[in-house]
Parts: structure tokens; sequence; C-alpha cells
């Protein structure tokens, strides 16, 4: 090692030595985590690579939060926002080092207001603790992602998550009414707040939403409640072919319906479940739709019976109808069961949540599986049949290399074809490293360059989650 290598290395560990100093003393020592097996663990999403950090810290108030962006600043220290670590794309994983700043502690339901239907929040409580306590006093919050057990609310609201009932209620920015955020700067500031109608200045809790860690750090958030329904009641069918399955969606608004969710599985997805778990399926089943309906129990009971003709008139066999609660947790778990089941059919799933105009998902499905035979590579496609988003999950070996490479074209050629559908290459799971290099096949420059500007304008030293969106182009920003 030359002179020059040898005093780069000893700044190095000078910067880290007084980093970890900084880090501990505004959140305590027992609270910076720097052991190697932790620093992998909080390295890495469901996707499984790993970006080790140099640090983790977990702070627990909005006041310790903004003392650690200041730190980052100064040290000019990549600081990356960290909630469940359950996402796709790698939005929550520390691709250039630094700080990993998770909000696991900050885990807290502030307040539950019956009356004026919100909830206040902090970043780590879990999705469905949430919903389960909204629920126990009668209120309901909608967005599902199918994360919720692990998803934090902090994470769901920067990829704006959705899930399966986003056809009738929408996805995760329509319950966010008020945040604390610390900017990328260090400040703490207030937008929106506990009313559904506010006007006041600019919209910074809808730039917010899916803003994937780039622009600043929720350390709060007032949310949405509705009164919860009385009832819901699910209907599942078999179909012989895709086409016919998703050709039934539209059918449902033409009878003026809205279902909470309308799920859809291929024959490939069946496949893996029936042989995993042995649910039953019958083998000439190349298609399956679950069907949800929700609202007043007369009024469900009556949608629920449409569901059944509709599905039968479009070609569906085996229909089932849950009478109790226990019969749709039945035939829910089917879809459940999915995203570990067909790790079967490789140890590496590139899943892509593209999304189209509902009426075109049998044209992207075609596509799709044509891409698939040319290709030469597994494909699964599941997904939210009711509002086009479609989970396409090219399947291969990750040790071969000639069919990963074949798979990734295969995404392109994916996310080219949904484009020209009228859709876009993600509809839930966001852009994060792994859609970085496609992002101007959905995004003109021009698009592309104002949200650059808005990046630099809030994080004038690109201290957010850097690495993520941009990618390539940040390197050539000002300093870099």
């Amino acid at each position: 090692m030359d002179a020059q290598a040898q005093r780069d290395r000893t700044r190095e560990r000078t910067l880290r030595a007084a980093t970890l100093d900084r880090l501990a003393q505004i959140v305590g020592a027992e609270h910076v985590l720097t052991a190697e097996d932790e620093l992998t663990a909080y390295g890495k999403d469901a996707l499984g690579e790993i970006f080790p950090p140099d640090a983790v810290v977990l702070p627990r108030t909005a006041q310790e939060v903004a003392a650690i962006v200041h730190v980052a600043n100064e040290l000019l220290v990549p600081l990356t926002v960290r909630g469940g670590g359950v996402g796709y794309t790698g939005g929550a994983v520390p691709v250039r080092g630094g700080i990993v700043l998770s909000t696991e502690r900050m885990n807290s339901i502030k307040e539950i207001a019956f009356d004026d239907l919100y909830a206040v929040v902090e970043p780590g409580v879990r999705t469905y603790e949430l919903q389960q306590a909204v629920e126990a006093q009668g209120l309901f919050y909608p967005p599902d992602p199918s994360s919720l057990r692990d998803s934090f609310i902090g994470g769901n609201i920067a990829e704006n998550a959705g899930g399966p009932r986003s056809v009738k209620y929408g996805v995760t920015k329509h319950y966010v009414l008020g945040l604390e955020v610390v900017t990328p700067t260090g400040d703490i500031i207030r937008a929106g707040g506990k009313t559904t109608k506010n006007v006041v200045g600019f919209d910074l809790v809808g730039l917010m939403c899916g803003s994937e860690g780039l622009l600043g750090i929720i350390t709060e958030a007032t949310l949405r409640l509705l009164p919860l329904p009385e009832a819901t009641q699910t209907v599942r069918a078999l179909f012989r072919s895709m086409r016919e399955a998703c050709a039934c969606v539209p059918q449902f608004v033409r009878a003026r319906i809205v279902p909470t969710a309308i799920e859809v599985m291929d024959r490939h997805a069946i496949r893996a479940v029936e042989e995993a778990f042995s649910f039953g399926i019958p083998r000439e089943a190349e298609a399956l739709l679950l069907v949800s309906v929700d609202g007043d129990r007369a009024e469900v009971e009556r949608e629920a019976q449409i569901v059944e003709r509709i599905l039968g008139a479009g070609g569906g066999f085996d229909v089932q109808r849950a009478r109790n609660k226990a019969d749709e947790d039945r035939l829910w778990e089917v879809r459940r069961a999915l995203s570990p089941a067909i790790m079967r059919y490789g140890t590496l799933k590139l899943n892509n949540d593209v999304v189209v105009p509902r009426s075109r998902i049998p044209e992207l499905i075609e596509r799709v599986e044509e891409i698939a035979r040319r290709q030469r590579v597994m494909v699964v496609n599941f997904g939210h049949a009711g509002d086009g988003n479609i989970h396409v999950n090219f399947m291969c070996d990750r040790e071969d290399a000639d069919a990963v490479r074949r798979a990734r074209a295969a995404v392109r050629e994916t996310f080219a074809a949904a484009i020209e559908l009228g859709g876009t290459i993600s509809a839930e799971h966001g852009i994060g490293y792994t859609k970085a290099p496609y992002l101007d096949m959905a995004l003109s420059a021009e698009t592309i360059e104002t949200m650059m500007r808005l990046k630099k304008a809030l994080d004038p030293n690109w201290i957010l989650n850097p690495g993520k969106v941009f990618a390539a182009r940040e390197e050539a920003q000002d300093g870099r």
C-alpha cells in the first residue's frame, strides 16, 4: 500500500470513528449498531442483495432524527432511511454505504380519533398493527400491501404502497392527511393536518408520498380512517384461460358494483401453491380469480350474488362463495401462499409490478408469455386485476449467468410492452435502484430533470438515499 492509500485509509477510519461518536451522543451508544451481522441484516431487503452500511442508528424522536441529518450533512455521509425492509426495488438498502436510519423504535400509535376519523402514528408502526387497533374501535384503514404484517407505515408512505383493496379504496396517498417530516437539511416541518380539506400552501404531503426517502424523513403521520364495513364476502372461480378470467373484470363496472379486491393468478402460480400446499385446485385450472365485496350486509349479499353470476357467465367453474370468516380466510390463503411457493421455480425472482389500464390486462399477459417463451425463461403472473397491476415474476437460477441475462432482457421487454399498452413500469413497488436504469423508458428527459432539480433544491448535498431512482445521473451533479 502506497503512502497516499495509507493516508486515505487512516482518514476513513478517523471519519468513521468521529461519525459513530457523534451518533452515540445523539441516541445513546446502545442504539448505534456496528457488528457485522447487524450491518448485513440492515443492508438488504426482500431482494436479498446485500449492501452493508457503515453503521445503523435507531432514533426515538424527530429531534434525534434531525440531529442525525445534521451530522450526515456536516460529514457528507450518505443517509438511508429504513422501515420494515420488505421492499422489492432496493429503496431501503444503502447502496452507497454510510448510515442506515431505522425507524423501528418510533412505533407508537399516538391517537385514534373516532368522531373525526383519523389516527396519528409514528413511522415505525406496522400496517397490520394499525389496522387491528382501529378495527377494535369500529374503524377502518384500507391500504393493505401484501407485506402488511411486516411493513411500516413510514415505508408505505414513502413507497405509496397499494394492495388488493386499491381497486375500491385507492392507495396509501389517499389516506395521508398530515405529516411531520425532517427535511434533508435537518429542519422539522409539518404539512397538512387533521382535516380532509386543506389548501394552505403547496401540497407537501403529496410530494412526500412516493418520494422513496429522497426528499425527507417521515417522523409522524396523520392518517384518514373510514367506518368499518359491516360485512365482507369473497367469491373464487377457476378459468380455462387468463383471457377468460380477465375479461370478467370490466363486467363488474357494467353491473354497477365496485369490488373491494379482484385478484388473479395464472397457471404457474396455481401449480406452485398446489404443489406446495395441496389446496385441491383441479389440474385443468389455467387461471384463478378472487373477488371480494364489502359494505352493508344486505348490499354485500346482493353484490356477491352478482359476482357469482358474472364469473359463471364468463366461463368460470368450481365457483365458491365464502359463507363465513373461516371460509373467506380459506379462499384467500391460496393468494397469501403464493410468494413463497413460486420460489420452487428458481433461486432468483425478478418481481416487477407493471400496470396497464384494466381492459388491457389480457393483452399484457399474452405479450409477457410470448416474451418469456422467446427468452426461454419461466414467468409467473398474478396480481391486482381490478386496477390493472400485474406482478410479473421472471424466475431463474441466480448462479446461471446466461439465464439471468435472459430474464433481465425479458424485464426490459415487459416494461416496453406495459408502456405501449398505456401503462407504466411500477404501480406500487417504486423505482429504487433496480428500476433506475429503466426510468427514461417511463418518463421524459424534461420530467426527470425537473425531479432532479427538486431533489437538489431540497437536498443540496445529495445526502438522503443516494443511488436510487436517478442512479447514474446523480454522479453528474455539482461537486460529484
